[in-house]
């Protein structure tokens, strides 16, 4: 498996990124297909909330889902950028505190490999509505993010000689976009790249239309 590059020809699928954006992904998740296939079994086990162990079966899916991401991300990735990159992961849309707070971005990039720079520099100051539970009109906007997103100080020394935007699902590119505004801002300068376990992808309405029909 490897990392593909969001190019020119996909880019307006997630209308959020700019052009200057470097954002990579490993696989393409299906919008609207549950947990058809193999992507979207491991999107939707890596979403799993924690106040989920108790009421609901299968949360041993979670923790495989994220040490699979961990292993996938390890052999797509480039060892020397490794060595010397900061990985920031995006936060849940839980604030620390909440029963469903979620650090699971920050598990698979401690998982890629013992001894990386991760640092959680961006937090979220209060906990909002989960973007695949938000239907597209409740959806946070970009300046909303960047309203409730706070830089962690006391993790900006030493200042990052490359920062990697880690996140699971890109869709429209909201939150890489916040990340990306308030890291560079902070940072003025570093390379940043936003890296994703996948990108939505979202079916032909015409797919199943037997175009001899039309004729």
């Amino acid at each position: 498996m490897r990392l593909t590059e969001v190019d020119d020809l996909i880019r307006g699928d997630h209308s959020a990124l700019e052009a200057g954006d470097k954002c990579l992904f490993l696989r393409e998740y299906k919008a609207s297909a549950g947990y058809e296939g193999e992507t979207n079994s491991l999107i939707w086990n890596l979403k799993k909330k924690p106040s989920e162990r108790r009421i609901k079966g299968g949360w041993h899916h979670k923790g495989r889902a994220i040490s699979q991401a961990s292993r996938e991300l390890a052999a797509s990735l480039n060892p020397k950028w490794l060595d010397h990159a900061t990985l920031v992961p995006v936060p849940g849309s839980k604030a620390a505190g909440h029963p469903d707070y979620d650090d699971r971005m920050e598990q698979i990039c401690r998982g890629i490999r013992p001894g990386l720079d991760v640092r959680c520099l961006v937090t979220q100051a209060a906990s909002t509505e989960a973007s695949h539970s938000a239907g597209d009109g409740n959806r946070a906007s970009v300046s909303e993010l960047l309203s409730n997103y706070q830089l962690d100080e006391a993790l900006a020394e030493p200042a990052p000689s490359g920062i990697g935007i880690f996140d699971d699902v890109l869709t429209v590119g909201r939150h890489y976009r916040a990340m990306h505004t308030i890291l560079s801002k902070r940072f003025p300068g570093v390379p940043i790249t936003g890296i994703f376990i996948a990108r939505t992808i979202h079916p032909n309405p015409f797919g199943d239309i037997d175009l001899s029909d039309l004729i």
